[in-house]
């Protein structure tokens, strides 16, 4: 099936022909849906801190933070801003011209609203001779969706989220990419610097470090602090084949393969490569304006010391097994502190021999370990915490797509609708073990999860693979606790006109 320049070609992105051949396998299987005991919820398995538990959590984050510990806090931002656009794209492509749907009439009537307006007005002026006001007058509606999309005016199509101006301020606008400078700044620093790592597409990567070269000493002056930002591309060994419908490889005109990004998962590689101490994840679009950033903050510093907490305990039950200094009653102790604080259960696990014990225990508390912010149900797209089987019986929470669940058997389908939080991405991740040795973050990925989707290249239909998802399959054996959050951390842009929403003006 293979032919020399197959093999020429997948050797020069370092992908084996042994995992070409697994890639190609999964189109013919797919992945199996996982075995769910049930949704996770403040009753079982969603920590709900209170007031003065909060206040200790933020002092032992505080203090964590003085003691030279090296914190990173991980954006992917690789991603293009296209869809954020999807209705204005068709707006261009449409028969009328003159706002027909309500996206389109919300946009227009707002305009002023967004923080991108001068610099849209500019462009007109420049490619059209007129400003957005005297071209809407005219009824050039399609002339100002024009030049915030194209290449000739804002290239807002075909830019990354991160550098879009989001939000409006005295001093001008900022992008997505900077408000992210300034959260790294209010909550990941640790002894006045703060380091700050994006992931990025190759294209955007130039346009990226322009940005940070522009913007950097006017955020290290304001909040005191030392920023090192620092960027990765998603690696070509991450990159998925593509098959045909009939599940053979997808070939291009020139007769080579197609390969397409393996989806956000593949960037487990890229947060293997940080060395750190603690990893904050967050995504690009989710930033509010400096006027509502005091929640954010406030939830991150909680977060991140619920996982020092219970990494320090980790780290101590770690170290007495590791010395043989236990007895049976710190055993005992072990067990709960993984049942109930790390919400990891096995039904054997109270049966086991002293011996057994010992492994068992050294099994599930020698891993990373990471703390994920959950929000109350609102309606908003995304994942959602299960409590799920593990494939060595285990149950333990886990973060799971609508694809991961068979709804169409009732009692899936019923645990599902029934969810009453979801995933905003609001990760801390802990990576080193107690010696202060990285952990190899790919042998803790789940590789039997994965999404299959089909698209469609130059009129042709093909299958697109996804690696597990970077906070679903890729943490799968992780230690994971869930913290309910406020809904007032999660303000995700999706379209354009989320930046009307009153949490970004």
């Amino acid at each position: 099936m293979l032919t020399q320049e197959d093999r020429k070609q997948i050797a020069e992105k370092g992908i084996s022909e042994e995992q070409l051949n697994v890639q190609l396998k999964n189109f013919e299987t797919g992945f199996p849906y996982l075995r769910l005991e049930g949704a996770a919820s403040v009753e079982k398995g969603i920590m709900v801190p209170d007031e003065s538990a909060c206040i200790e959590y933020k002092r032992i984050w505080g203090k964590y933070k003085k003691e030279g510990r090296r914190i990173v806090k991980f954006v992917p931002a690789s991603g293009a801003a296209s869809r954020m656009f999807k209705d204005m794209f068709a707006f261009l492509d449409a028969e009328y011209n003159v706002p027909t749907t309500s996206f389109e009439k919300e946009y227009f009537a707002n305009i002023h609203r967004f923080a991108f307006y001068d610099h849209l007005d500019a462009a007109c002026r420049r490619n059209e001779g007129k400003g957005v006001e005297a071209l809407i007058a005219t009824g050039k509606y399609k002339s100002v969706v024009a030049n915030m999309l194209g290449r000739d005016g804002l290239n807002y199509g075909g830019l990354p989220k991160g550098l879009l101006l989001f939000h409006d301020y005295e001093d001008g606008a900022r992008t997505s990419l900077e408000e992210h400078l300034v959260e790294a700044a209010l909550y990941a620093d640790s002894n006045g610097k703060a380091d700050i790592h994006f992931t990025v597409s190759h294209e955007h990567l130039d346009l990226f470090k322009a940005k940070v070269a522009e913007c950097k000493a006017k955020y290290e002056a304001r909040y005191g602090v030392s920023m090192n930002i620092t960027f990765s591309e998603q690696k070509p060994s991450t990159d998925t084949v593509a098959a045909n419908p009939d599940n053979t490889p997808f070939r291009n005109e020139d007769g080579s393969l197609l390969f397409r990004p393996g989806g956000h998962g593949a960037l487990i590689e890229n947060l293997n490569d940080i060395d750190a101490d603690i990893i904050f994840v967050k995504n690009i679009d989710n930033v509010v304006p400096d006027r509502l950033k005091g929640t954010t903050v406030e939830w991150k510093n909680v977060i991140a010391g619920i996982l020092v907490a219970l990494q320090r305990k980790v780290f101590g039950y770690l170290e007495k097994l590791d010395n043989g200094n236990y007895r049976h009653a710190d055993l005992e102790k072990m067990l709960r502190f993984v049942q109930h604080d790390l919400c990891c259960r096995w039904d054997k696990a109270e049966s086991l021999g002293k011996e057994e014990l010992v492994c068992y225990l050294r099994k599930k508390l020698n891993r990373p370990m990471r703390v994920c912010g959950m929000v109350r149900n609102s309606g908003e797209p995304g994942g959602g915490p299960f409590l799920t089987y593990n494939t060595d019986g285990t149950v333990s929470l886990q973060i799971l797509e609508s694809s991961q669940i068979n709804t169409a058997e009732e009692t899936y389908a019923k645990m599902f609708r029934s969810g009453t939080h979801f995933n905003p991405v609001d990760l801390v991740c802990a990576v080193k073990d107690y010696r202060g040795r990285p952990f190899c973050l790919p042998e803790f990925v789940d590789k039997s999860t994965g999404f299959i989707s089909l698209k469609s290249k130059n009129g042709r239909e093909l299958k697109a693979l996804e690696l597990p998802g970077l906070w679903n399959g890729a943490m799968s054996d992780w230690n994971t606790v869930f913290v309910e959050v406020p809904l007032a951390t999660f303000n995700p842009v999706k379209t354009v006109n989320d930046l009307l929403r009153e949490q970004h003006q």
